[in-house]
């Protein structure tokens, strides 16, 4: 994700909203892999102050965070989570309504792991859905769970063998497809109401955290050393 995904990911979210044919939006990615987040060569574009230099503003401006996105589409979303699902792809796949992952797909926010806050969203939508005592070890530490234990746990929605993927998530949309579309919308609106209520509260502070993370040493370490392919020395600076 760029922003130039961000903003054709919003552009599709709103298109389908303004759709009357639009009765169920499903989203996936191109094999083998769902979203592998954000892209880390592009954070390399972003400008920084310099150390020696004058005070500077923060400068990053995050896009608009896809969890708002799909919150404001009030068609039902799916994500087929046909693969790998990464920090800010595990963070549209988790706030779209109904999450079918391939049970082998593996699910992680690693923005810690990169220097980064994971304020677009993973640090609110992670405790939403497996509550705090085991959002913590997965947000702390980045690491994956699988789609078999993500359903355990309540993650995602459903977790299937990969043969079986296409047929599930086609059952479900052709369903939702069928239903009257007010009521389908208005209850999306209802369910989604104390999210919704939590992510307008906490988004701006949870993107200022990873502004703030973003502008660190230690990311600037952990992206130079993901393009020279060697491990990160971090100095907590």
């Amino acid at each position: 994700l760029n922003r130039r995904a961000y903003d054709e990911l919003e552009s599709a979210f709103r298109a389908a909203a303004s759709d009357p044919d639009v009765r169920c939006v499903v989203v996936t990615g191109a094999d083998p892999a769902f979203c592998s987040g954000e892209d880390v060569k592009d954070m390399m574009t972003v400008d920084r102050p310099r150390e020696d230099g004058p005070k500077a503003p923060l400068v990053r401006h995050p896009p608009t965070p896809a969890a708002i996105a799909a919150l404001e589409c009030d068609r039902p979303i799916i994500a087929k989570v046909n693969g790998h699902a990464v920090g800010l792809g595990a963070t549209l796949a988790l706030f779209c309504d109904i999450v079918i992952a391939k049970d082998t797909a593996r699910i992680a926010d690693p923005h810690v792991a990169v220097g980064l806050v994971a304020g677009d969203g993973g640090a609110i939508i992670w405790p939403a859905l497996i509550g705090h005592a085991r959002a913590k070890i997965y947000l702390f530490t980045g690491d994956a769970i699988t789609g078999a234990r993500a359903a355990e746990v309540g993650l995602v929605t459903e977790a299937v063998p990969a043969e079986h993927l296409d047929g599930r998530v086609a059952e479900i949309a052709d369903k939702l497809a069928g239903l009257p579309p007010v009521a389908l919308r208005l209850t999306k609106k209802s369910v989604n109401m104390d999210l919704r209520q939590k992510l307008d509260a906490m988004i701006e502070a949870h993107l200022g955290y990873e502004t703030i993370s973003h502008l660190s040493a230690d990311h600037r370490e952990a992206v130079n050393a993901f393009c020279e392919k060697r491990p990160p020395v971090f100095t907590g600076r």
